[in-house]
């Protein structure tokens, strides 16, 4: 089971309501402009934010067609998150909307395109591999408070778990706690690489914590796995710019890291904009849980 499958058990559980967190919808204060290649297409792709209205959540726009930010909408793909409506395809998300939830914009249209006119999918820039242009950029045109189309602002809501919650696949699984504040814990395991090794990282994801200890935890690949991924495709754009190499013999190729646990505080990191799909109408999509994942989820 992959982390699309798995919230959507939890969407489906009955185990949710939706309560006021006591805050208003949010949306960013200017237009945000971004391009840069793409890892797995090696394309290079344009996106523009534009501030959104109140109550209309995240979507993007390619080709004129709306795919909202939504679990709904997600379709499985390898080493990314991918979106999909009507035959049109929005890849590798993850890292722009775990930098929106965590930064509390709630509203916004993502105006994205390619380079080729005549693509049907297309892929969100990789920049160095991890979230940071998109918190500096959030960060340059600040927040504001978002308006409906009439107007007037809107309550932010939350989801609220009332049990706990428990999904696995062999020995992978993800469990979710009732708690009072949101809390990330990931897990990583690779046996046959010491240089990574068992990793575990915990966060309380939506504080300042995470631009100074996630956002910019970059991506990681096994060297040993480069030839393969390629062959299926993959990582045509990626380089040792945008992501951190380690080979299972003689280590990481492209040091220093930015932490001794870099890899796994990029998992939470993934796993942030992954939940955040979990939201609707301009609410928040992280749970009021603890949720804890492990190897991969």
């Amino acid at each position: 089971m992959r982390l699309s499958a798995a919230i959507n058990s939890f969407k489906s559980s009955n185990l949710i309501s939706w309560k006021t967190t006591g805050k208003l919808q949010q949306t960013l204060a200017g237009c945000i402009e971004l391009s840069g290649k793409t890892l797995h297409s090696g394309k290079v792709s344009k996106v523009k934010i534009w501030p959104g209205f109140a109550g209309e959540g995240r979507y993007f726009e390619f080709h004129s067609n709306l795919i909202p930010a939504s679990i709904d909408f997600v379709r499985e793909s390898l080493l990314c998150t991918t979106l999909c409506k009507d035959g049109y395809k929005i890849r590798t998300v993850e890292h722009l909307l775990s930098a929106l939830e965590a930064k509390g914009i709630d509203n916004c249209r993502i105006q994205i395109q390619s380079l080729d006119s005549e693509d049907t999918e297309v892929e969100v820039p990789i920049f160095d591999g991890s979230a940071n242009a998109w918190v500096e950029a959030i960060e340059q045109v600040g927040r504001k408070e978002a308006l409906d189309r009439c107007g007037n602002n809107v309550e932010k809501l939350a989801p609220y778990l009332s049990e706990p919650f428990y999904v696995s696949r062999n020995d992978s699984f993800m469990v979710a706690f009732p708690a009072s504040k949101v809390h990330i814990s990931c897990g990583i395991d690779f046996p046959k690489v010491p240089a990574i090794g068992c990793q575990w990282f915990s966060s309380a994801a939506l504080d300042d914590s995470y631009e100074k200890h996630i956002a910019c935890s970059r991506t990681f690949c096994i060297y040993e796995e480069v030839e393969h991924m390629c062959s299926m495709g993959l990582i045509k754009g990626g380089s040792l710019d945008n992501a951190i190499v380690c080979s299972a013999i003689r280590g990481w190729l492209n040091p220093p890291l930015r932490f001794p646990d870099e890899p796994c505080r990029h998992k939470v990191l993934d796993l942030i904009g992954d939940l955040s799909l979990f939201a609707r109408s301009g609410s928040r999509g992280i749970p009021m849980a603890r949720v804890i994942s492990f190897k991969g989820f």
